[in-house]
């Protein structure tokens, strides 16, 4: 008589399954930070590896980064082939650094030391509807960013220039210039939409404001001796102070989300520094209204965790910008991560 082999029937309870691989994030998180601080995208070419070589590579121990990997498999990051080597998914290309739109350093900035000791407080900040940075450091983001964790910062700045060079291409291909002579970009960072509309819009002249620090870091066709210098004004002030800058189009990208009496601030400098009938351009990321809500909303809640800002919801957005004296007429996606909504200003003072 031939023995049968046992089948056990499982019936796998997919809600249960879900929390529990949900809970079980921060290690997804840890993953794709181990990997891309390991370098392992970039050591990966076209060829499927073994995890030895891929270890000898990028000075791993083998059995350890082939339990990463397939890991980060599960989830589509990299695949493991069926002789046990190892192949790029269209996601693992991302975290290369020479990928067209790399994701590694805002991999790894989502990732950095300090978001892991303010992720277990969520509740406090909940509870209080404040951030809890200032209690964990003594001192506020920012500030301990750039006095406390230079390496952080420079990942900070390396992330937001890969996130800007990305949305500037769908940004400029989105905005209708006509009849437009001058472009202002309002807190516009180191002016990588502006240098985009402008290389687009060669009759257009640009101003780029922001922080004193920052326009000196400006992209280098703005500054002086680059090729978009000789229409470009880099105008050194605080957006929540005062906009000094008359144009005939205003771009606000992603800088209202900080407190509300900010993004009053910035929206009435804007509305008084006007003519009436210019246009305004506010460009954010929505928790309510967007094809990467996962993404946006964990945005907006490390957004309260580390300085108590917020992202906006589309009403809460119109009824700052109305409040403001702005007449909104078009919301349009960007892409799936930014919304721009188009204004004209009402009156040149609120």
């Amino acid at each position: 008589m031939t023995a049968t082999p046992l089948r056990v029937e499982q019936s796998v309870p997919q809600t249960a399954m879900r929390l529990r691989e949900i809970v079980f994030g921060a290690a997804r998180a840890a993953a794709v930070r181990a990997v891309a601080r390991l370098g392992v995208a970039d050591a990966l070419d076209d060829t499927p590896a073994t995890a030895e070589r891929l270890a000898a590579d990028v000075g791993a121990e083998p059995q350890s980064l082939r339990r990463l990997l397939r890991a980060l498999s599960c989830d589509g990051i990299f695949t493991e082939t069926p002789d046990g080597r190892f192949a790029h998914t269209e996601m693992s290309r991302l975290l290369r650094d020479d990928a067209p739109n790399s994701l590694r350093y805002i991999a790894l900035w989502c990732t950095e030391p300090w978001t892991w000791q303010a992720w277990p407080l969520l509740d406090e900040a909940v509870r209080t509807g404040s951030h809890v940075f200032h209690g964990l450091h003594g001192k506020d983001f920012f500030h301990y960013l750039h006095d406390d964790a230079g390496e952080s910062a420079r990942i900070f700045d390396k992330a937001m220039t890969a996130s800007s060079r990305q949305s500037a291409a769908d940004v400029a291909e989105l905005l209708d210039l006509s009849g437009v002579e001058h472009v202002a970009d309002i807190g516009g960072g180191q002016g990588h939409v502006l240098a985009s509309l402008l290389e687009k819009h060669p009759e257009v002249r640009g101003t780029l404001l922001d922080l004193p620090k920052v326009v000196a870091g400006a992209d280098p066709r703005l500054r002086e001796g680059g090729a978009l210098a000789a229409r470009t004004a880099l105008v050194a002030g605080d957006a929540r102070r005062e906009i000094p800058v008359d144009a005939d189009l205003y771009i606000i990208k992603n800088i209202l989300e900080w407190d509300d009496e900010s993004t009053r601030r910035t929206l009435r400098n804007v509305v008084a520094a006007a003519r009436p009938g210019a246009r305004v351009v506010v460009i954010e990321n929505l928790v309510d209204d967007s094809l990467s809500m996962r993404f946006t909303t964990a945005m907006d809640l490390l957004l309260l965790l580390n300085v108590g800002g917020r992202k906006h919801t589309r009403e809460s957005l119109l009824n700052r910008m109305a409040e403001a004296g702005l007449e909104v007429d078009t919301i349009q996606p960007v892409n799936p991560y930014l919304h721009a909504f188009h204004a004209t200003v009402a009156g040149g003072t609120t």
